[in-house]
């Protein structure tokens, strides 16, 4: 399986607590919900469109959390089909047990477990949010394409998808789209090391 990561993100690369005040609160964040102005038909149909080309989910321990407290109640919608019927695979050091229907946990060591998994056939696997899980993947050269949604803001402070000591990379544009609103959907593939002049 490819495996493609989904992210939103400030101007200022910010992934903490897009979707609710309450989702992230950790060092003080104050800006959480940030997104939710931006919401429209355009937005949530190419996100409903990329959960389609799904074969399975990876998802960190807090986005689980999230996930798993919500999706399930949700029927007869496109994003909530895929999340509640196909394979979701946990990375966390302090969950003991997964209830979700067709979830499990990964082993210790997360890289390991995910190269496995991008052996298995299949089309995409996917990861949402998970900001700590996506800097482990990015730290191992894990991830064949990065899906980012950037937001028309800046919020100054919270975690961001590339932290300080990232291991550095290029990356390759391949597709692009815009909302009337100003959110712009990047598409992006791994594009080996960093050129210097």
């Amino acid at each position: 399986m490819r495996l493609t990561l989904h992210q939103f993100l400030t101007l200022d690369g910010v992934c903490q607590a897009p979707a609710g005040p309450d989702e992230d609160r950790e060092g003080g964040f104050e800006h959480g919900g940030w997104q939710a102005r931006y919401r429209a038909p355009e937005s949530g149909a190419t996100v409903a469109g990329w959960f389609g080309q799904a074969s399975a989910f990876l998802l960190g321990r807090r986005t689980y959390d999230n996930f798993s407290g919500f999706w399930p109640t949700v029927t007869d919608h496109p994003i909530a089909d895929q999340l509640n019927s196909l394979p979701k695979y946990v990375a966390s050091t302090t969950l003991s047990s997964v209830d979700w229907d067709n979830s499990s946990l990964l082993g210790g060591d997360v890289a390991a477990e995910v190269a496995k998994l991008k052996e298995l056939p299949g089309g995409e696997l996917q990861v949402h949010g998970s900001g700590g899980l996506a800097q482990t993947l990015i730290e191992h050269d894990l991830i064949d394409e990065y899906r980012l949604v950037y937001f028309p803001l800046h919020v100054g402070s919270g975690k961001k998808l590339f932290r300080d000591g990232a291991r550095a990379a290029a990356l390759r544009l391949v597709n692009s789209q815009m909302t009337p609103g100003g959110v712009i959907f990047a598409y992006y593939q791994p594009a080996g090391d960093v050129q210097h002049a």
